[in-house]
């Protein structure tokens, strides 16, 4: 009975209930009265009742009338307050927001973003979820995630990544280790040690890498122990189990217990990258992406991922 029913009817009746009178209504509402006149007939046809009592002199609300006032202004209270909110979600300002990252980047500025994010936009809620560079592009991949923080990915169809921050690798060695006092290490140097590691399920692509100064130099590595993540590789190789190689940035909380010594004869570095579906443009997305180290930063490809994330490194690494 009360299809075809619009939010303007009831702007319109509001209008008139409240001033209960036609003339006065019209130019609160600047529309013509007789075109006010034919909309609130129009209403009352819709709804099957009349809602005004009229006489040349008077205009009073019927029992229907009344209990329409009541109504209509939730009605446009809610009307309004729910198109704010989509308008809101179009633009980026409303909503959730799903961020996935590693915990080896938590000593850099990247995961700064999201305090920045969330005083800019209060009403979107940032759910982080920690886990392997792997996993966090499979869940981009699968819709579980909008975006992801992660080190060094593996090439994944649907998947583009922007360069944030590129760093060099670090030999990480028990207190005790005969080479401990070095200034710099190499490769070779590193050959007959055992190494602790992570798996490289965690990421083919980022375990290759972290090998790489230890393979150009004609070694094999010979991993004893796995840790999943570089905290416990750092406790384990402060245990003496082995010695491993780490991102510069992984190395921050070590404990005192082990000596941290940068990597000579090598250009092995470790890229940390955003990365999110290729076909999500959302504003939520895009709005992020902004308030990032790198924000007009390009999506790269495997070819060029160093040398975009080496341009910014000085103003994203302390």
């Amino acid at each position: 009975m009360a299809n075809g029913v619009e939010l303007r009817h009831l702007r319109y009746f509001l209008a008139v209930a409240e001033e209960l009178h036609f003339g006065r209504a019209a130019t609160r509402l600047h529309i013509a009265q007789p075109a006010l006149t034919q909309q609130i007939q129009r209403l009352e046809m819709l709804l099957g009742t009349r809602l005004f009592d009229r006489t040349s002199r008077s205009v009073a609300l019927t029992p229907a009338g009344k209990v329409l006032r009541e109504r209509a202004a939730a009605i446009l209270g809610h009307a309004a307050r729910d198109l704010d909110e989509v308008a809101g979600i179009g633009q980026g300002s409303q909503g959730r927001l799903y961020l996935g990252f590693v915990p080896s980047v938590l000593p850099l500025k990247p995961l700064r973003s999201v305090r920045q994010f969330r005083d800019r936009y209060p009403l979107v809620h940032i759910e982080l979820i920690e886990g392997y560079t792997s996993h966090m592009v499979a869940q981009l991949s699968h819709g579980a995630l909008d975006m992801a923080i992660v080190r060094d990915p593996d090439d994944e169809p649907g998947i583009v990544v922007f360069p944030l921050v590129t760093e060099p690798f670090m030999a990480v060695l028990p207190v005790d280790h005969p080479q401990a006092d070095h200034a710099v290490l190499t490769g070779p140097e590193l050959a007959d040690d055992p190494l602790v590691f992570f798996p490289r399920a965690a990421g083919a692509h980022a375990h290759d890498k972290n090998l790489r100064p230890l393979v150009e130099a004609g070694c094999r590595p010979r991993i004893v122990q796995e840790g999943n993540n570089w905290t416990t590789i750092l406790y384990l190789v402060s245990e003496g189990l082995g010695v491993t190689i780490a991102p510069r940035s992984a190395t921050f909380t070590a404990p005192q217990s082990v000596r941290i010594v940068p990597l000579a004869e090598t250009d092995a570095t470790t890229t940390v990258y955003v990365a999110h579906r290729v076909d999500d443009d959302r504003a939520l997305v895009r709005n992020f992406l902004a308030l990032l180290p790198n924000g007009e930063a390009q999506p790269s490809g495997r070819e060029d991922r160093r040398a975009g994330a080496t341009a910014h490194l000085a103003t994203v690494v302390e």
